[in-house]
């Protein structure tokens, strides 16, 4: 049916995705109306509403999953292609329940909802929390309860810092050396 294997897998899962967001608010809708997040819960600020998962998580899931496979592809001639597959699959699994825990945690009330979120945080400081298979656990994992464009845009902020703080310490480091940094010396 398609030419190559990796165009059929991002499709099947983006459907996949799209026929779950279908069954989730299909669910809300039949049990009290789909609802709409304030940002940073302040009814001050905008709303959005959950039907935007309808878009947004296949879009996402595609897209992230091209980037996966791209990241992959390019593992192939060093032979080390099946060891980054689990490897995303771990990473993607240790997001998914990160931000399952931070939807959880926030849906009973419990205070440990600051320590898990500032914990994503903390923790892409360690992590290249930017890679692809980390922002789509994340969102995913608090899609259910936040709807799908909060957790994008969360999942981005993180993704955002983590890449900023490697970046300054990979120049730091550079430059401790005696190396120069990237840029440096251009006219």
């Amino acid at each position: 049916m398609f030419a190559r294997p990796d165009l059929q897998s991002r499709l099947i899962l983006a459907i996949s995705a799209f026929a779950l967001e279908v069954c989730h608010l299909g669910w809300e809708y039949t049990h009290g109306g789909v609802p709409a997040h304030h940002l940073l819960n302040n009814p001050e600020l905008p709303a959005i509403s959950n039907w935007w998962g309808l878009l947004v998580v296949p879009l996402l899931v595609w897209f992230l999953v091209g980037r996966i496979q791209r990241r992959a592809a390019t593992l192939v001639q060093t032979g080390s292609r099946e060891r980054f597959r689990s490897l995303a699959q771990a990473r993607f699994a240790i997001a998914l329940l990160w931000g399952a825990a931070l939807a959880l945690a926030f849906t009973l009330g419990h205070p440990a909802v600051t320590w898990i979120f500032f914990g994503a945080f903390a923790a892409a400081l360690f992590v290249h929390a930017w890679r692809a298979e980390f922002v789509l656990g994340f969102a995913l994992g608090l899609t259910f309860t936040f709807g799908a464009v909060l957790p994008v845009l969360i999942a981005s902020v993180i993704a955002a810092c983590s890449f900023a703080a490697h970046l300054l310490a990979g120049t730091v480091l550079r430059l401790v050396r005696g190396g120069r940094a990237r840029g440096a010396g251009l006219p």
